[in-house]
Formats: structure tokens, sequence, C-alpha cells
């Protein structure tokens, strides 16, 4: 799957997609722009990113950048790199979890119809359980399942539960690499251990397949605690250290400061549901985390092993 094919699925999602010298964007926000392939640590220039943020009238520009960067929130992307991927390399407690689960389930691919239609309520409870309900509706899941009928190198694995949908996440070839930009479960199936049955499934046929060097999970979130990549970790993915770049509009960037800053964590204190004010946290906590040095920094949990071999840098 080329960038072009995941750019057209972002477009019939109803995205605007931009492309410069150094990578894709497309407005994951109101004014905001993320780049992609996701995976790509890029250095876009001074110039490349005032041309975006002035003449497409844009707020603010997310993007991963290398760890000797300059500045950038010490962040990571959830990755799978290792080619002989197999259950006898996970720790006992997640291999007893997914022969546990692959006894009360059955891996298969479906179509993006029925993920469409039945996926919902599966994309609901995952978003209830991270306290993210207000994130999406109904008409935008299906919308995005709906955009990729089609086009190649998109897939759906689904974990069934007898002929019900228990867990299912959407994979998509670019180049080397999957992404599973989507990953949804039922909380009814959750105990039956559905979940580790079919990542682990799922990632075992990816790594096989001919060429593809590594599966890309996600990003570090601006807004859900690193909580939510425990699960990932436990299945054998990895952190992969980069440092995440925020770079508001100059008209914007004098407001992004420590009172404004305090203000919006005061806010949600009183709104936690508001999904809206959580991103922009997330968007001020990594810019102003971004222009401290590497060695004042926080680091992420599951970055603890790598700090002292970046330490060099700081």
């Amino acid at each position: 799957m080329n960038v072009e094919i995941f750019a057209e699925w972002l477009r019939r999602q109803g995205h605007h997609i931009y492309q410069t010298a150094s990578s894709y964007w497309y407005d994951a926000g109101p004014r905001v722009l993320q780049s992609f392939p996701y995976h790509w640590l890029i250095q876009p220039s001074s110039r490349e990113i005032q041309d975006l943020l002035w003449k497409k009238n844009i707020l603010a520009v997310r993007f991963s950048a290398p760890v000797n960067s300059p500045t950038g929130m010490i962040s990571y992307h959830v990755v799978l790199e290792d080619p002989e991927y197999c259950l006898e390399k996970l720790k006992p407690q997640a291999r007893n979890g997914i022969r546990r689960g692959l006894e009360n389930c059955r891996i298969e691919q479906i179509s993006f119809e029925r993920l469409a239609d039945e996926g919902w309520q599966l994309q609901r409870d995952t978003l209830e359980r991270q306290n993210r309900l207000n994130s999406m509706k109904k008409e935008q899941w299906q919308r995005i399942c709906l955009a990729a009928i089609g086009l190649p190198s998109l897939t759906t694995w689904a974990a069934l539960v007898s002929s019900e949908l228990a867990a299912a996440i959407i994979t998509c070839r670019l180049a080397d690499k999957v992404y599973v930009p989507y990953a949804l479960s039922r909380s009814t199936f959750l105990g039956l251990h559905v979940n580790q049955a079919l990542f682990y499934t799922a990632c075992r046929e990816i790594m096989s397949e001919p060429g593809i060097t590594g599966i890309f999970f996600n990003l570090h979130s601006l807004d859900a605690p690193e909580s939510v990549d425990e699960f990932k970790f436990r299945l054998g993915f990895t952190a992969k250290p980069v440092r995440q770049q925020i770079i508001f509009h100059p008209l914007v960037k004098p407001l992004i400061n420590k009172t404004t800053y305090r203000i919006i964590v005061s806010r949600i204190e009183k709104d936690p549901q508001n999904t809206f004010l959580r991103k922009v946290e997330g968007m001020m906590r990594f810019f102003l985390r971004g222009k401290q040095p590497l060695a004042d920094q926080p680091w992420p949990k599951c970055l603890e092993n790598a700090r002292e071999e970046w330490q060099p840098i700081q």
C-alpha cells in the first residue's frame, strides 16, 4: 500500500490532505495537521512549516522527529519489529491469555460493511473504557469503515464468539509497514481474552508476509493515559523513542504558556468528558515540554530503560 492509497482513505473520510517536501499531512482536528505516514521521522524546514501555517490557515502542526532533534517532547511509537515474533517469546501471563482466547473465539477477516454496522458497539465500548466517548459518533465510525471499501491492502481482522463480533482491528499496509489505526472490542467479551487472541493471530500472520519489516500500532497519545499501551507491550510490542513536535502558528504561539495551560487543566477538572479540551491540553503539554532539554523532561515510563542510552545527547 503506498502513501497515496492511505491518503485516499483519509480523503474519503472527509479529511483535507496536503503534501510538502518532507511528508504528507491531514487535518486531524480543526485547523490542526498531523503528518503521515506516522512512522516517518521528519525534520521539515522552517519555511515548509510556515507555508503550511500561513498559506493553509493552520493553527498547529504535529509530527514525529528523531530523538537527536534539538526540540520536541520525548515520546514514543508503539511498534512490533521482531521478524520471529511467536508465542514462546512472550511472558507466561500473555501466553496463557492468548491460548485461552483462542479456545473461546475464532479469528477471521470480515468485510468493512459488517464492521461499519456491527462494529460501532465495539468502538463505543472502547471509547467509553478510555473515557473518550464524546470523541466519535456512529456516523463517523461508519464513514471510516465504508471509506476503506475497494482500497487495496486495507483489511479487517475480527474475533468472533459463536457468530457475534467480539473484537476487531483495521490494518493497512504502507510499503514495508502495516498500520493498526483502529482496535476495538466489546466489554462483555473482555474476560474471554478475545483481544489477546486477535492481536497475536493477526500479528503473526502479518509479520510472516513477504516484505513486511514491522507493525506500527500508534503514536504516544495526546490525551489518553500511558496505561492504554500496556496491553500492547505485554503482547510483544515495544516503545520506539522519538521526539514529538508541536508547532503553533506565530499568532497563537504567544498564548501558549504555563498560565494558559493551567487554565485549560482547571477547565478539564470541571468537565473531564470534554474531548476537545483534553486534546488542547495535550497539544499545549507536548509543546511546552518540547521546548525543554531532554535531560529536564519527564520521560514516559515505557522509555525508562532507553533513557540511559540517549543520555549522551542530552
